[in-house]
């Protein structure tokens, strides 16, 4: 058995408490997991690998809600950030199952950020958003249903206006060819690539003509 002689809030993370046992630093626990000690308590070897697995997980629980500070993730994009941080299998579940309660692992609502992200900063055909959420780890389901209403024509009408002042100057067949690319680029199909880029090229060369008349 040993006996707690201090708890110590660290110095750089005031989350983190340092544990003394018998006047000599032994490890270091979330200040959640210290909460629970007190000085003089004794401990035994089975108590201190008990702790320190909660620690683990802790820390393991820490990186995931560091992870997603950045923007929202699918489930399986936790689940494999964990795994290749080699955090142990029982404490991924119990992370996942923590997150999900606090609405922070939820398919649904982040196939649904990631197509209205897509609509408003770079739009995209549905054959390129159902790759980029397939390889997100989303089922088909969850993916046919933030794809409900999706107006590919639209899109690619909005990408292409916002292009098209890039290669306006060109003549007809650069022009075509080029925003084409574009287009099929990001998954657009064929037939609305086709319909969009005469529209566009009509609106360049009458606003082209207007500008020569003035």
């Amino acid at each position: 058995m040993k006996t707690i002689t201090a708890l110590v809030a660290q110095k750089r993370n005031r989350h983190r408490v340092n544990v003394f046992l018998d006047g000599r630093f032994s490890f270091g626990l979330a200040a959640i997991e210290a909460a629970r000690l007190r000085v003089g308590q004794t401990l035994s070897d089975e108590d201190i690998s008990h702790l320190r697995e909660r620690d683990a997980f802790e820390k393991a629980h820490e990186r995931a809600l560091h992870f997603l500070s950045y923007r929202p993730r699918s489930e399986s994009e936790i689940r494999r950030h964990l795994q290749e941080s080699n955090v142990a299998p029982e404490h991924i579940e119990e992370i996942m199952n923590r997150l999900a309660g606090v609405g922070l692992v939820d398919d649904v609502a982040f196939a649904r950020f990631w197509v209205e992200n897509r609509e408003q900063f770079r739009p995209r055909g549905r054959r390129a958003l159902r790759y980029e959420l397939r390889h997100k780890g989303l089922s088909p389901e969850v993916i046919e249903a933030a794809l409900a209403g999706y107006d590919d024509e639209a899109m690619a009408q909005e990408a292409a206006r916002a292009q098209s002042r890039r290669w306006r100057q060109l003549p007809r067949p650069d022009f075509q060819r080029r925003l084409a690319a574009f287009l099929a680029r990001r998954g657009f199909d064929y037939d609305t690539i086709a319909e969009v880029v005469e529209r566009t090229w009509q609106e360049v060369a009458t606003d082209l003509c207007d500008e020569h008349e003035g």
